[in-house]
C-alpha cells in the first residue's frame, strides 16, 4: 500500500531523513519510534504530500506521490502533530467544512454522525472547538482524518498530552476503525 524507497530530506547540510526504505502493506499497523529530531514527522509529512523529499520516492497504492498528489491524498486521512482545527467553529461546523474540502461521495449527515459517534464527540458537536479539552480536540482531529473513509490513516502522535484513560480510548478508536473498515493504519504513538 505504501512504499518508501531511498527517502532523504535535507535542510541544507542537515539531513532530517537519510536514505530510508520500507514497505507497509494493507491491514498493517506501523508505529515510528525514535528520539526527537529523528525524522518521524518529516517522513509522515512527505508521505502525505505536506512536505517534499530531497531524493527518493514514495508510492501510495502504486501511485507516485509527486506525479499524482491529489489521487494519493484522497487515499490518506492525516492527523498532524498539531491538529488543523479552527477554534472559532463548532465541532459540527468544522467537520462539515472538512467534508466540503474532501468532497466524499458518502451521505454527509450519516457519514459525519457515524464518525462523531465512533470518536465519541457527538455530545460536543455544538460546542466551539476552543472550549474543548485537549482530549476532545484530539478526537476532533481524528474525526477530520476519518472523513471520506480513507484507506490509509496516518496519525502523528495522536495520544500526546492525553491522560491515561484518554490514551486507551483513542487507541480503541483506532483499533475499532481497523476492524470495521479493514483500513490500513499508520500511526506514531509517543
Amino acid at each position: 500500500m505504501i512504499e518508501i524507497k531511498n527517502l532523504t530530506k535535507a535542510y541544507g547540510a542537515k539531513k532530517a531523513v537519510e536514505d530510508i526504505s520500507f514497505t507497509v502493506n494493507s491491514g498493517e499497523i506501523l508505529g515510528f519510534l525514535g528520539p526527537n529530531g529523528a525524522g518521524k514527522t518529516t517522513t509522515m509529512n512527505i508521505i502525505t504530500g505536506y512536505g517534499s523529499a530531497t531524493s527518493g520516492t514514495v508510492t501510495v497504492d502504486g501511485m507516485d506521490t509527486v506525479e499524482k498528489p491529489m489521487e494519493c491524498k484522497r487515499k490518506i486521512g492525516y492527523l498532524p502533530e498539531q491538529p488543523p482545527l479552527y477554534m472559532d467553529m463548532t465541532v459540527s461546523e468544522y467537520l462539515n467544512f472538512v467534508f466540503d474540502l474532501k468532497s466524499p461521495k458518502a451521505d454527509r449527515k450519516s457519514h459525519l454522525e457515524d464518525i462523531m459517534e465512533t470518536v465519541k464527540i457527538s455530545d460536543v458537536k455544538g460546542r466551539l472547538i476552543k472550549n474543548l479539552s485537549k482530549g476532545y480536540k484530539q478526537r476532533v482531529g481524528i474525526a477530520q482524518a476519518l472523513i471520506g473513509n480513507p484507506e490509509i490513516l496516518i496519525l502523528d502522535e495522536p495520544t500526546v498530552g492525553l491522560d491515561p484513560k484518554q490514551i486507551i480510548e483513542i487507541r480503541n478508536v483506532i483499533r475499532t476503525r481497523q476492524k470495521q473498515n479493514c483500513y490500513f493504519k499508520f500511526a506514531h504513538f509517543a
